[in-house]
């Protein structure tokens, strides 16, 4: 991997996630003044916003910064700051380090990937996307195991 291709590739993630953390930031905050004006809805949140209310109340800027580490819990950590109304002098740094280290990871380790899968798929369309379909497989039946466990 070269830095003409790490760079474009690192610039355009970052702001590609920003504009998703922040705009979900913004959609809590106004779900939650939506909310304080209309009273009307009494259900339990979801387990993942418990697990992120828990997170943003306890670690604040840093569960912001560490959401970007995880998957799954990103959009719920980030809508979470934002119905908690986070103040924005301490988000926005949060928010900027921690999209700054996710799209480090994925231009780095994800361009890395995909340029080892092309590489792969040239030598052997039919190799590759066996694999391919092997790993999609394997996922989803970790999803659907973890989803028969918990029920």
């Amino acid at each position: 991997m070269t830095w003409s291709h790490f760079l474009p590739t690192f610039g355009g993630l970052f702001v590609i996630v920003m504009l998703r953390a922040n705009a979900t930031y913004w959609i809590g905050r106004g779900a939650a003044a939506g909310t304080r004006r209309w009273r009307g809805s009494a259900s339990p949140p979801s387990r993942s916003v418990t697990r992120a209310q828990d997170l943003v109340n306890r670690w604040g800027p840093v569960a912001v910064v560490l959401c970007f580490l995880t998957i799954g819990i990103q959009t719920a950590v980030n809508a979470t700051a934002g119905v908690t109304r986070m103040p924005l002098r301490r988000y926005l740094p949060a928010v900027t380090v921690g999209a700054l280290l996710w799209a480090a990871i994925y231009a780095s380790v994800g361009l890395a990937a995909a340029q080892a899968w092309l590489a792969a798929a040239a030598r052997s369309p039919v190799g590759a996307t066996t694999v391919t379909v092997v790993l999609v497989a394997a996922v989803l039946a970790v999803v659907v195991h973890r989803r028969v466990r918990a029920s």
